[in-house]
């Protein structure tokens, strides 16, 4: 159930706000909701709490254990370079 809150804030801070939330074509509202949610989250352990918009993105890909991402990424160089 949604319930409605009321926040005082500098304007410059609500206009730069919604600039940015509406860059991530979120609402100001939604945008507020993820990051309080974020805050109050009950994870388990010490770790960071990752909010809903950043697991969204996800990408489903996995890479092997012994993957090495500077070699990697000098192969990716190398042959860009060529």
């Amino acid at each position: 159930m949604d319930a409605k809150l009321t926040l005082k804030l500098e304007k410059a801070v609500i206009e730069e706000a919604k600039k940015y939330a509406a860059s991530k074509n979120f609402s100001l509202s939604r945008l507020i909701e993820s990051y309080l949610k974020s805050l109050t989250s009950k994870d388990v352990g010490d770790s960071i709490a990752i909010s809903p918009f950043v697991k969204s993105l996800s990408t489903g890909v996995t890479l092997p254990l012994d993957f090495d991402e500077k070699e990697a990424y000098r192969n990716y160089l190398a042959e860009k370079h060529k």
